[in-house]
């Protein structure tokens, strides 16, 4: 993919989907003794045969922060049955986290700029979490300049540095860092710049995503010439070392708002407060219009499923899953996903009844870990006591790892190898 054209998310978003399914600061001492029990239960998860073999092991990474390991059957599935053994195994890994008694912050976090890749073992390590799971689907494959442009929502200590798809599948995860209190949903936006002076008003399209140049404008010299529609996207210093380059216009703006100057192409560097505009197709001239003689006031609004507004605060953020799982303790994945792309590794976070917050992996795609469907998937959410929960990026890029960067799961990857994602969710230590 080149800075001069890309896919329009929501395709996007399968193309990433398709291409997963291709391929701490010190733990206090009085929490560094592992309390680890085995114990085989004669019920256990909803997967496979019931009379399967089923052990938990439990460790307690700090006051408040459990991690339990759960083991479904006990022989390796023959390669050729993955998809269809009845006997497993399966391994599922759950962070649980009780915001009464932990001591810590759970947010999410990215590398050094959003449009880049971290494995998520090296995002838990550098963040100083007491550990945390891979989080939003992202664009990976489908862009070789942004490989971890989100692909849907990405708030970020209250900014919205990735507006959520207008696609009903997508589900995203809020956190309340202040609060340590998670809600579930699927988030909506409306984002417009206006003159302060004039008043001329220009709807934005996307945030810190490459605008698209229209087929017919990509050969003129000149798209102000282009009757085409293209597309006004806002950028912010958070993106990458420069916005994308191509045809079209880019303004950049002061903190104030006010131009600090105007190009016929587009791709700069952004200092810290400083954002820009850049439109392609037709709507470069209607960005010049609203531009000129005066300085824009940028109106980006949040609002949960119910209209809602949520106001953008620090402390907040937002990422992006794919299918909600239950809600209000009823599982809720819509009709024909059940054999969503077979049985794969999957990624899980949502809350209890009584608010405690579980993040969730199931290593899949292996002879020792086949995976789950996802009616499966709902499935282990709904026994774990998920009241509301959301299916995150999986494939090979589900991970869970912890303080000092080790991994808690085994990655798909030849050899385990871990996959590089765009962002994750951590829990920091600490008041």
């Amino acid at each position: 993919m080149t800075t001069s054209a890309r896919l329009p998310r929501a395709a996007v978003i399968a193309a990433s989907v398709l291409a997963t399914v291709a391929t701490l600061s010190a733990v206090p001492t009085a929490y560094a003794e592992s309390s680890a029990t085995d114990a085989t239960v004669a019920t256990g998860l909803p997967l496979g045969d019931q009379d399967l073999a089923e052990t938990r092991t439990s460790e307690t990474l700090a006051k408040g922060v459990t991690l339990t390991k759960i083991v479904r059957g006990t022989e390796p599935a023959p390669p050729d049955q993955i998809n269809t053994t009845t006997r497993g195994p399966w391994v599922i890994n759950v962070l649980t986290i009780d915001p009464r008694e932990a001591k810590g912050r759970l947010k999410a976090t990215y590398g050094p700029d959003l449009a880049k890749v971290e494995k998520t073992s090296d995002l838990v390590r550098t963040s100083g979490a007491l550990a945390g799971v891979n989080a939003s689907f992202f664009t990976f494959t489908a862009s070789v300049l942004y490989p971890g442009d989100p692909v849907g929502l990405g708030i970020f200590d209250g900014k919205l540095l990735s507006e959520p798809l207008t696609d009903p599948a997508e589900a995203n995860l809020l956190i309340d860092a202040n609060s340590n209190k998670v809600l579930t949903g699927h988030l909506r936006w409306s984002g417009e710049v206006q003159n302060r002076d004039t008043g001329a008003e220009l709807p934005l399209e996307f945030v810190n995503h490459p605008p698209v140049i229209p087929t017919a404008c990509a050969e003129l010299p000149d798209q102000t010439t282009c009757a085409e529609p293209g597309d006004v996207v806002l950028f912010t210093p958070e993106f990458a070392a420069a916005t994308p380059a191509g045809h079209g216009i880019e303004v950049v703006l002061d903190r104030r708002g006010c131009v600090v100057r105007t190009a016929t192409t587009r791709g700069t560097s952004l200092t810290a407060g400083q954002t820009s505009l850049q439109a392609t197709g037709k709507d470069t001239v209607a960005l010049q219009d609203v531009v000129a003689n005066g300085c824009l006031t940028k109106d980006i609004k949040v609002s949960d499923q119910n209209g809602e507004e949520v106001p953008l605060r620090n402390g907040l953020y937002g990422v992006t899953g794919r299918y909600q799982l239950t809600s209000g303790g009823e599982i809720v994945v819509p009709d024909g996903t059940g054999s969503f792309f077979d049985r794969n590794p999957r990624t899980i976070a949502g809350t209890t009844r009584d608010g405690k917050i579980l993040l969730a992996t199931i290593d899949g795609r292996q002879t020792t870990s086949v995976g789950t469907t996802m009616d499966e998937t709902a499935a282990v959410a709904d026994a774990l006591g998920m009241h509301d929960a959301i299916n995150l990026d999986g494939g090979g890029s589900t991970a869970m790892a912890r303080q000092d960067g080790t991994l808690v799961n085994h990655p798909s990857g030849t050899g385990g190898a871990e996959r590089s994602v765009g962002d994750a969710i951590v829990f920091v230590p600490g008041r």
